[in-house]
Protein backbone atom coordinates (compact mmCIF):
# COMPACT_ATOMS: atom_id res chain seq x y z
CA UNK A 1 0.00 0.00 0.00
CA UNK A 2 1.03 3.70 -0.64
CA UNK A 3 0.54 6.71 1.64
CA UNK A 4 -2.03 9.21 0.08
CA UNK A 5 -2.24 12.45 1.84
CA UNK A 6 -5.43 14.54 1.59
CA UNK A 7 -5.05 17.97 1.94
CA UNK A 8 -7.66 20.58 2.84
CA UNK A 9 -9.06 21.29 -1.35
CA UNK A 10 -9.40 24.77 -2.68
CA UNK A 11 -12.79 26.59 -2.81
CA UNK A 12 -12.48 29.58 -4.45
CA UNK A 13 -9.69 32.46 -4.87
CA UNK A 14 -10.14 34.69 -1.80
CA UNK A 15 -10.77 31.46 0.40
CA UNK A 16 -7.26 30.91 2.75
CA UNK A 17 -9.15 28.39 5.26
CA UNK A 18 -11.56 26.23 5.83
CA UNK A 19 -13.25 24.85 8.85
CA UNK A 20 -13.79 20.96 8.89
CA UNK A 21 -17.78 20.53 9.64
CA UNK A 22 -18.10 16.33 10.08
CA UNK A 23 -15.71 13.57 9.17
CA UNK A 24 -18.23 11.01 7.13
CA UNK A 25 -15.56 8.09 7.45
CA UNK A 26 -13.52 7.06 10.80
CA UNK A 27 -9.97 5.95 10.64
CA UNK A 28 -9.66 2.05 10.04
CA UNK A 29 -13.21 3.00 7.71
CA UNK A 30 -12.49 1.64 3.82
CA UNK A 31 -13.09 4.59 1.05
CA UNK A 32 -13.80 4.14 -2.68
CA UNK A 33 -12.53 7.03 -4.55
CA UNK A 34 -14.63 9.83 -5.16
CA UNK A 35 -16.89 8.66 -2.24
CA UNK A 36 -17.46 11.31 -0.20
CA UNK A 37 -15.25 11.36 3.17
CA UNK A 38 -15.74 14.66 5.04
CA UNK A 39 -17.83 18.06 5.34
CA UNK A 40 -16.24 21.75 5.15
CA UNK A 41 -17.38 25.13 5.54
CA UNK A 42 -16.08 28.46 4.47
CA UNK A 43 -17.14 31.95 5.29
CA UNK A 44 -19.41 31.75 1.93
CA UNK A 45 -19.89 27.96 1.18
CA UNK A 46 -20.46 24.66 2.20
CA UNK A 47 -18.80 21.38 -0.11
CA UNK A 48 -18.08 17.88 0.56
CA UNK A 49 -14.56 16.56 -0.16
CA UNK A 50 -14.39 13.35 -1.91
CA UNK A 51 -11.63 10.63 -1.51
CA UNK A 52 -8.65 10.82 -4.15
CA UNK A 53 -8.53 6.70 -4.29
CA UNK A 54 -9.51 4.01 -2.98
CA UNK A 55 -8.26 2.81 0.60
CA UNK A 56 -7.90 2.38 4.13
CA UNK A 57 -8.04 5.92 6.06
CA UNK A 58 -5.15 5.38 8.72
CA UNK A 59 -4.99 8.80 10.33
CA UNK A 60 -7.20 11.47 11.02
CA UNK A 61 -5.27 15.09 11.74
CA UNK A 62 -7.97 17.50 12.27
CA UNK A 63 -11.06 17.23 14.44
CA UNK A 64 -14.88 19.01 13.41
CA UNK A 65 -14.73 22.60 14.09
CA UNK A 66 -11.07 23.01 13.84
CA UNK A 67 -10.29 25.45 11.27
CA UNK A 68 -7.38 24.58 8.56
CA UNK A 69 -5.67 26.13 6.31
CA UNK A 70 -6.18 25.53 2.73
CA UNK A 71 -3.29 22.87 1.04
CA UNK A 72 -2.71 21.50 4.49
CA UNK A 73 -3.02 17.35 4.95
CA UNK A 74 -5.82 16.49 7.02
CA UNK A 75 -5.91 13.05 6.84
CA UNK A 76 -3.60 9.64 5.57
CA UNK A 77 -5.34 6.75 3.30
CA UNK A 78 -3.48 4.12 2.68
CA UNK A 79 -4.19 3.46 -1.06
CA UNK A 80 -5.10 -0.31 -1.85
CA UNK A 81 -5.17 1.08 -5.75
CA UNK A 82 -1.97 0.86 -7.40
CA UNK A 83 -1.91 2.71 -10.32
CA UNK A 84 -2.87 6.66 -7.65
CA UNK A 85 0.11 8.68 -8.56
CA UNK A 86 0.32 11.91 -6.25
CA UNK A 87 0.51 14.33 -9.51
CA UNK A 88 -2.15 13.01 -11.05
CA UNK A 89 -4.43 13.97 -8.49
CA UNK A 90 -5.81 17.35 -8.30
CA UNK A 91 -7.19 17.01 -5.02
CA UNK A 92 -3.67 16.63 -3.17
CA UNK A 93 -2.56 19.68 -4.68
CA UNK A 94 -5.36 21.76 -2.84
CA UNK A 95 -7.69 22.07 -5.72
CA UNK A 96 -11.48 20.68 -5.80
CA UNK A 97 -12.65 19.64 -9.37
CA UNK A 98 -15.57 20.42 -11.90
CA UNK A 99 -18.36 18.15 -10.08
CA UNK A 100 -16.91 16.88 -7.08
CA UNK A 101 -18.00 20.38 -5.49
CA UNK A 102 -21.69 20.25 -3.92
CA UNK A 103 -22.89 23.77 -2.78
CA UNK A 104 -25.70 23.34 -0.38
CA UNK A 105 -25.97 25.97 1.89
CA UNK A 106 -24.12 29.83 0.92
CA UNK A 107 -23.97 32.65 2.49
CA UNK A 108 -24.48 36.17 0.30
CA UNK A 109 -22.08 38.04 1.52
CA UNK A 110 -18.27 38.01 2.39
CA UNK A 111 -18.71 39.87 5.70
CA UNK A 112 -20.72 37.54 7.44
CA UNK A 113 -21.02 36.90 11.31
CA UNK A 114 -19.46 33.58 12.08
CA UNK A 115 -20.38 33.84 15.78
CA UNK A 116 -22.59 30.64 14.95
CA UNK A 117 -19.86 28.18 14.57
CA UNK A 118 -16.78 29.73 15.91
CA UNK A 119 -18.07 32.45 18.65
CA UNK A 120 -15.06 34.35 21.03
CA UNK A 121 -15.07 33.65 24.75
CA UNK A 122 -17.38 35.77 27.46
CA UNK A 123 -17.76 39.26 25.83
CA UNK A 124 -15.70 38.22 22.43
CA UNK A 125 -17.64 38.61 19.24
CA UNK A 126 -16.92 37.09 15.94
CA UNK A 127 -18.60 39.95 13.97
CA UNK A 128 -15.69 42.17 14.66
CA UNK A 129 -17.52 45.59 16.27
CA UNK A 130 -16.57 48.61 13.34
CA UNK A 131 -13.72 47.13 11.60
CA UNK A 132 -16.08 44.31 9.80
CA UNK A 133 -15.55 40.55 9.11
CA UNK A 134 -13.13 38.51 11.30
CA UNK A 135 -12.37 34.82 9.45
CA UNK A 136 -12.31 31.96 12.06
CA UNK A 137 -8.86 31.29 11.64
CA UNK A 138 -7.81 34.50 13.41
CA UNK A 139 -10.80 34.14 15.52
CA UNK A 140 -9.05 30.81 16.64
CA UNK A 141 -6.14 32.52 17.14
CA UNK A 142 -8.17 35.37 19.59
CA UNK A 143 -8.88 32.20 21.70
CA UNK A 144 -6.11 30.81 22.15
CA UNK A 145 -4.03 33.71 22.98
CA UNK A 146 -7.11 35.44 25.47
CA UNK A 147 -6.98 38.41 23.42
CA UNK A 148 -10.23 40.81 24.02
CA UNK A 149 -12.03 42.02 21.01
CA UNK A 150 -10.47 45.54 21.31
CA UNK A 151 -7.24 44.32 21.08
CA UNK A 152 -8.11 42.74 17.88
CA UNK A 153 -9.73 45.47 16.94
CA UNK A 154 -6.69 47.41 17.59
CA UNK A 155 -4.83 45.40 15.00
CA UNK A 156 -3.67 47.26 11.32
CA UNK A 157 -4.95 45.08 9.10
CA UNK A 158 -3.16 44.54 5.64
CA UNK A 159 -6.20 42.40 4.15
CA UNK A 160 -8.33 43.75 1.63
CA UNK A 161 -10.14 46.61 2.69
CA UNK A 162 -7.79 46.68 6.27
CA UNK A 163 -9.17 43.03 6.90
CA UNK A 164 -6.91 41.66 10.04
CA UNK A 165 -5.22 38.82 8.39
CA UNK A 166 -3.29 36.04 10.56
CA UNK A 167 0.46 37.54 10.14
CA UNK A 168 -1.29 40.85 11.30
CA UNK A 169 -2.23 39.09 14.38
CA UNK A 170 1.30 37.15 15.01
CA UNK A 171 3.24 40.29 14.20
CA UNK A 172 1.12 42.07 17.21
CA UNK A 173 1.59 39.03 19.37
CA UNK A 174 5.24 39.06 19.27
CA UNK A 175 5.57 42.68 19.78
CA UNK A 176 2.59 42.74 22.50
CA UNK A 177 3.70 44.90 25.41
CA UNK A 178 2.74 44.34 28.78
CA UNK A 179 1.19 46.04 30.60
CA UNK A 180 -1.77 46.32 28.24
CA UNK A 181 -3.01 50.04 27.93
CA UNK A 182 -6.20 50.68 30.05
CA UNK A 183 -9.22 51.23 27.60
CA UNK A 184 -12.30 53.92 28.85
CA UNK A 185 -15.26 52.37 30.47
CA UNK A 186 -18.55 53.13 29.34
CA UNK A 187 -20.52 55.44 31.96
CA UNK A 188 -22.72 53.18 32.22
CA UNK A 189 -23.65 49.78 31.25
CA UNK A 190 -26.83 48.90 28.51
CA UNK A 191 -29.40 47.75 30.14
CA UNK A 192 -29.67 43.87 29.30
CA UNK A 193 -32.76 43.12 26.95
CA UNK A 194 -34.90 39.40 28.22
CA UNK A 195 -37.00 38.72 25.61
CA UNK A 196 -40.48 37.49 26.30
CA UNK A 197 -40.68 33.53 27.52
CA UNK A 198 -42.45 31.83 24.46
CA UNK A 199 -45.26 29.35 25.13
CA UNK A 200 -46.14 26.61 22.88
CA UNK A 201 -47.80 23.60 23.36
CA UNK A 202 -45.61 19.90 23.46
CA UNK A 203 -47.09 17.23 20.93
CA UNK A 204 -48.94 19.83 19.13
CA UNK A 205 -46.84 22.97 18.02
CA UNK A 206 -43.23 21.95 16.08
CA UNK A 207 -39.96 23.44 17.51
CA UNK A 208 -37.41 23.41 14.05
CA UNK A 209 -34.06 23.96 14.62
CA UNK A 210 -32.53 26.74 11.92
CA UNK A 211 -30.32 25.11 9.24
CA UNK A 212 -26.65 26.53 9.38
CA UNK A 213 -27.75 28.66 6.22
CA UNK A 214 -30.86 30.02 7.93
CA UNK A 215 -28.67 31.09 11.02
CA UNK A 216 -26.06 32.85 9.07
CA UNK A 217 -29.11 34.56 7.10
CA UNK A 218 -30.72 36.07 10.60
CA UNK A 219 -27.05 37.01 11.60
CA UNK A 220 -26.27 38.77 8.12
CA UNK A 221 -29.97 40.58 8.52
CA UNK A 222 -29.50 41.36 11.93
CA UNK A 223 -25.82 42.71 11.10
CA UNK A 224 -27.26 44.77 8.72
CA UNK A 225 -29.72 47.00 10.60
CA UNK A 226 -27.36 47.62 13.48
CA UNK A 227 -24.69 49.19 10.98
CA UNK A 228 -26.76 50.75 8.74
CA UNK A 229 -29.49 53.39 9.04
CA UNK A 230 -31.60 52.12 6.30
CA UNK A 231 -33.99 54.72 4.43
CA UNK A 232 -36.43 53.09 1.50
CA UNK A 233 -37.97 55.57 -1.21
CA UNK A 234 -40.60 54.68 -3.52
CA UNK A 235 -41.46 55.59 -7.46
CA UNK A 236 -44.10 54.35 -9.40
CA UNK A 237 -42.82 52.93 -13.01
CA UNK A 238 -44.78 52.27 -16.37
CA UNK A 239 -43.24 49.57 -18.20
CA UNK A 240 -45.77 49.11 -21.07
CA UNK A 241 -43.00 49.41 -23.45
CA UNK A 242 -40.61 46.99 -21.99
CA UNK A 243 -43.29 44.37 -21.52
CA UNK A 244 -44.87 44.45 -24.56
CA UNK A 245 -41.36 43.97 -26.21
CA UNK A 246 -40.39 41.02 -24.38
CA UNK A 247 -43.46 39.09 -24.83
CA UNK A 248 -43.18 39.77 -28.40
CA UNK A 249 -39.83 38.84 -28.26
CA UNK A 250 -39.10 36.32 -26.33
CA UNK A 251 -39.93 33.43 -28.21
CA UNK A 252 -37.79 34.64 -31.14
CA UNK A 253 -34.43 35.27 -28.77
CA UNK A 254 -35.10 31.55 -27.67
CA UNK A 255 -34.93 30.47 -31.25
CA UNK A 256 -31.75 33.11 -32.16
CA UNK A 257 -30.16 32.65 -28.88
CA UNK A 258 -30.92 29.40 -27.31
CA UNK A 259 -31.47 31.68 -24.21
CA UNK A 260 -34.56 32.38 -22.21
CA UNK A 261 -35.35 36.17 -21.82
CA UNK A 262 -36.49 36.84 -18.87
CA UNK A 263 -37.79 41.03 -17.66
CA UNK A 264 -34.15 40.25 -15.09
CA UNK A 265 -31.55 40.53 -17.63
CA UNK A 266 -33.32 43.83 -18.27
CA UNK A 267 -33.37 45.55 -14.91
CA UNK A 268 -29.47 44.09 -14.10
CA UNK A 269 -29.22 46.61 -17.24
CA UNK A 270 -31.39 49.42 -16.12
CA UNK A 271 -29.68 49.18 -12.86
CA UNK A 272 -26.45 49.07 -14.45
CA UNK A 273 -26.56 52.31 -16.31
CA UNK A 274 -28.22 54.10 -13.38
CA UNK A 275 -24.67 53.25 -11.40
CA UNK A 276 -22.82 54.42 -14.20
CA UNK A 277 -24.47 57.51 -13.89
CA UNK A 278 -24.73 57.59 -10.24
CA UNK A 279 -21.20 55.66 -9.20
CA UNK A 280 -21.78 56.76 -5.45
CA UNK A 281 -23.92 54.27 -4.87
CA UNK A 282 -21.30 51.44 -5.78
CA UNK A 283 -19.74 52.04 -2.68
CA UNK A 284 -18.66 50.60 1.05
CA UNK A 285 -18.34 52.00 4.21
CA UNK A 286 -14.94 51.06 5.89
CA UNK A 287 -15.20 52.64 9.19
CA UNK A 288 -14.96 56.54 8.20
CA UNK A 289 -13.85 55.61 4.73
CA UNK A 290 -16.02 55.63 1.85
CA UNK A 291 -14.93 52.56 -1.02
CA UNK A 292 -15.82 53.30 -4.48
CA UNK A 293 -16.31 50.58 -6.20
CA UNK A 294 -15.14 50.61 -10.22
CA UNK A 295 -16.48 47.20 -10.93
CA UNK A 296 -20.47 47.00 -11.60
CA UNK A 297 -21.22 43.59 -10.20
CA UNK A 298 -24.84 42.61 -9.40
CA UNK A 299 -25.85 40.28 -6.87
CA UNK A 300 -29.55 38.84 -7.25
CA UNK A 301 -31.62 37.64 -4.49
CA UNK A 302 -32.52 34.19 -5.03
CA UNK A 303 -34.80 31.77 -3.35
CA UNK A 304 -33.58 28.19 -2.80
CA UNK A 305 -35.83 25.09 -2.48
CA UNK A 306 -34.71 25.34 1.03
CA UNK A 307 -36.50 28.46 1.24
CA UNK A 308 -33.17 30.34 2.11
CA UNK A 309 -32.19 33.05 0.14
CA UNK A 310 -28.64 33.38 -1.69
CA UNK A 311 -27.23 35.89 -3.64
CA UNK A 312 -25.29 34.69 -7.01
CA UNK A 313 -23.37 37.82 -8.66
CA UNK A 314 -23.42 39.41 -12.61
CA UNK A 315 -19.88 40.15 -12.56
CA UNK A 316 -19.02 43.31 -14.92
CA UNK A 317 -22.37 44.17 -15.74
CA UNK A 318 -21.89 47.60 -17.50
CA UNK A 319 -19.97 45.59 -19.96
CA UNK A 320 -22.85 42.89 -21.45
CA UNK A 321 -25.36 43.61 -23.61
CA UNK A 322 -28.67 42.28 -23.29
CA UNK A 323 -28.03 38.76 -24.63
CA UNK A 324 -24.87 38.42 -22.55
CA UNK A 325 -26.75 39.33 -19.24
CA UNK A 326 -29.59 36.68 -19.99
CA UNK A 327 -27.12 34.05 -20.19
CA UNK A 328 -25.40 34.76 -17.17
CA UNK A 329 -28.47 35.23 -15.51
CA UNK A 330 -29.89 32.02 -16.67
CA UNK A 331 -26.64 30.45 -15.30
CA UNK A 332 -27.10 31.61 -12.42
CA UNK A 333 -30.65 30.84 -11.46
CA UNK A 334 -30.17 27.26 -12.64
CA UNK A 335 -27.20 26.61 -10.38
CA UNK A 336 -29.26 28.24 -7.69
CA UNK A 337 -31.97 26.02 -7.97
CA UNK A 338 -29.55 23.28 -8.59
CA UNK A 339 -27.26 24.05 -5.46
CA UNK A 340 -24.38 23.92 -7.86
CA UNK A 341 -23.21 27.62 -7.38
CA UNK A 342 -19.55 27.98 -7.23
CA UNK A 343 -17.83 29.51 -4.86
CA UNK A 344 -17.01 32.75 -7.18
CA UNK A 345 -20.50 33.28 -8.30
CA UNK A 346 -21.41 33.92 -5.11
CA UNK A 347 -19.28 36.76 -3.60
CA UNK A 348 -18.15 40.19 -4.75
CA UNK A 349 -21.29 41.63 -5.11
CA UNK A 350 -21.26 45.46 -5.10
CA UNK A 351 -25.37 46.67 -5.54
CA UNK A 352 -28.09 44.05 -5.13
CA UNK A 353 -31.41 43.85 -6.43
CA UNK A 354 -34.40 41.68 -5.42
CA UNK A 355 -37.43 40.83 -7.35
CA UNK A 356 -40.26 40.58 -4.68
CA UNK A 357 -42.60 40.91 -7.37
CA UNK A 358 -42.06 36.90 -8.05
CA UNK A 359 -44.18 36.19 -5.14
CA UNK A 360 -46.46 38.59 -5.46
CA UNK A 361 -45.61 41.66 -3.74
CA UNK A 362 -46.85 45.03 -4.85
CA UNK A 363 -43.77 46.29 -3.28
CA UNK A 364 -40.94 45.54 -0.49
CA UNK A 365 -38.70 47.22 1.69
CA UNK A 366 -35.64 45.28 1.77
CA UNK A 367 -32.48 45.19 3.74
CA UNK A 368 -29.39 46.22 2.51
CA UNK A 369 -26.76 43.55 2.06
CA UNK A 370 -23.88 44.40 3.69
CA UNK A 371 -21.08 45.59 2.97
CA UNK A 372 -22.92 47.33 -0.01
CA UNK A 373 -24.97 50.75 0.73
CA UNK A 374 -28.08 50.22 -1.67
CA UNK A 375 -30.80 47.09 -2.18
CA UNK A 376 -33.44 47.70 -4.90
CA UNK A 377 -36.65 46.20 -4.79
CA UNK A 378 -38.67 45.08 -7.37
CA UNK A 379 -42.29 44.59 -7.21
CA UNK A 380 -45.10 43.12 -9.09
CA UNK A 381 -45.95 44.66 -12.55
CA UNK A 382 -49.85 45.02 -12.88
CA UNK A 383 -52.10 45.90 -15.40
CA UNK A 384 -54.29 48.69 -14.54
CA UNK A 385 -56.34 51.89 -15.96
CA UNK A 386 -54.36 55.22 -16.09
CA UNK A 387 -54.26 58.69 -17.31
CA UNK A 388 -51.91 59.19 -19.91
CA UNK A 389 -51.00 62.19 -21.93
CA UNK A 390 -51.39 61.79 -25.62
CA UNK A 391 -51.73 64.20 -28.71
CA UNK A 392 -55.09 64.33 -27.98
CA UNK A 393 -54.63 65.30 -24.47
CA UNK A 394 -55.33 63.03 -21.56
CA UNK A 395 -56.67 59.49 -21.88
CA UNK A 396 -57.26 56.69 -19.90
CA UNK A 397 -55.49 53.77 -21.14
CA UNK A 398 -54.56 50.08 -19.99
CA UNK A 399 -50.78 50.78 -19.04
CA UNK A 400 -48.05 47.99 -16.98
CA UNK A 401 -47.33 49.55 -13.88
CA UNK A 402 -44.51 48.24 -11.20
CA UNK A 403 -43.09 50.26 -7.76
CA UNK A 404 -39.26 50.45 -7.13
CA UNK A 405 -38.56 50.49 -3.81
CA UNK A 406 -34.48 51.22 -2.86
CA UNK A 407 -33.11 51.32 0.67
CA UNK A 408 -29.89 52.70 1.46
CA UNK A 409 -27.82 53.52 3.64
CA UNK A 410 -28.25 56.64 4.98
CA UNK A 411 -24.54 57.24 6.45
CA UNK A 412 -23.19 58.23 3.33
CA UNK A 413 -26.07 58.28 0.62
CA UNK A 414 -28.79 60.73 1.41
CA UNK A 415 -32.14 61.38 -0.21
CA UNK A 416 -30.93 63.61 -3.42
CA UNK A 417 -28.11 60.66 -4.66
CA UNK A 418 -31.21 58.15 -3.17
CA UNK A 419 -34.21 59.79 -5.35
CA UNK A 420 -31.83 60.51 -8.12
CA UNK A 421 -30.47 57.00 -8.96
CA UNK A 422 -33.61 55.41 -8.05
CA UNK A 423 -35.52 58.16 -10.70
CA UNK A 424 -32.98 56.65 -13.17
CA UNK A 425 -33.39 53.34 -12.92
CA UNK A 426 -37.06 54.11 -13.78
CA UNK A 427 -36.19 56.46 -16.14
CA UNK A 428 -34.11 53.71 -18.06
CA UNK A 429 -36.95 51.00 -17.96
CA UNK A 430 -39.50 53.23 -19.17
CA UNK A 431 -37.95 54.67 -21.66
CA UNK A 432 -37.60 51.18 -22.93
CA UNK A 433 -37.14 51.26 -26.71
CA UNK A 434 -40.46 48.92 -28.65
CA UNK A 435 -37.97 48.35 -31.44
CA UNK A 436 -35.18 47.12 -29.98
CA UNK A 437 -33.29 44.41 -32.32
CA UNK A 438 -33.44 41.16 -30.60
Amino acid sequence: MSRIELKMPKMGESISEATILNWLKNVGDSVEEDETILEVATDKVDSEVPAPCTGVISEILFEPNEVVEIGRVIAIIEATNPTIKKENSPLLEGEISEGQRRVNKVESSEKVSTSTSLPFKGEMSAKGGQRGFLSPLVISIAQKENLTIEEVQSIAGTGDGGRIRKSDVMLYLKNRKYPLPSRPQPLAPRPSYNPPPISYVEGKDRIVEMDRMRTMIADHMVYSKHTSPHVTSYIEVDVTNMVNWRNKAKHEFLEKHGEKLTFTPIFVEAVAKAIQEYPMINVSVDGKKIIAHKNINIGMATALPSGNLIVPVVRNADEKNLLGLAKNVNHLATSARNNALKPDEIGGSTFTISNVGTFGSLMGTPIINQPEVAILALGIIKKRPEVITTEKGDEIAIRSMMYLSLSFDHRVVDGFLGGSFLRKVGDELEAFDINREI
